[in-house]
């Protein structure tokens, strides 16, 4: 039986679970992720994949802390977080190529009796193709990882300090992941609508933002760098 502490303390992990979806550096790591694919279905999907890999990896070093009953680093846990800046950094600059090659040439066009020369690209990846359903869940799935290692050490003194038992600790980052991943589905659907919207609006619009998610990625890998290098706490 759970008593009435016990209880408390797993509700208290769904709710941070599903604050936890909310930092900055998810929030803009699966906006990247959603650029390059603008849907409320995929929103879901990313958001769903994300908090698989998040909550996978808070169980597996959670544990491994719990069973031995130690720490993890501080220095270690600081180099998770860069890592996670790292990632950032890549994400932005790789949808930013993308966009980037997408080959702006001049076409020539007649229309009128007259002949013009209009600027014209061709998209990469269009809708129209789709890959394997565990390609499309494979990013997602290791950006949460990623983020699940960085936000391990911060959540497990939590546990360590709270659990009575190694069972009351697992239970607790379970029910963590569970509202993290509720949290980060929500998150992305939210997060999809303005991809949605400004596709809907002209191409332009949509282009415009997909490069606000990219230099909103890389301009918070390089403050949480910055930040780290410096002895501060992330994000």
């Amino acid at each position: 039986m759970v008593d009435s502490q016990g209880l408390t303390i797993m509700g208290l992990g769904f709710v941070l679970g599903l604050r936890h979806a909310l930092d900055a550096d998810h929030i803009v790591a699966v906006s990247t992720v959603l650029a390059e694919r603008p849907s409320l279905r995929a929103s879901g999907a990313v958001g769903l994949f994300w908090g698989l890999g998040h909550t996978l990896m808070l169980l597996l070093v959670g544990v491994c802390v719990l069973a031995l009953r130690v720490s993890i680093p501080e220095y270690l846990a600081a180099t998770f977080e860069f890592l996670v800046g790292v990632m950032l950094i890549v994400l932005g600059v790789t949808l930013a190529r993308r966009l980037y090659r997408e080959e702006w040439h001049v076409h020539p066009h007649e229309h009128g009796g007259r002949r013009h020369l209009h600027l014209h690209r061709h998209t990469l990846h269009q809708d129209h193709t789709h890959g394997h359903w565990f390609q499309q869940a494979r990013r997602p799935l290791l950006i949460g990882m990623a983020h699940g290692l960085a936000g391990s050490a911060a959540l497990l003194l939590i546990v360590i300090a709270g659990a009575g038992t190694f069972v009351q600790g697992v239970g607790y980052i379970v029910v963590f992941g569970i509202g993290s991943i509720a949290g980060m589905v929500a998150v992305g659907t939210a997060i999809s609508l303005p991809f949605v919207l400004s596709r809907s609006v002209g191409r332009g619009a949509f282009i415009a933002v997909q490069g606000l998610a990219s230099l909103s990625s890389i301009g918070l890998g390089l403050l949480m760098m910055w930040r780290l290098s410096l002895g501060e706490s992330g994000f």
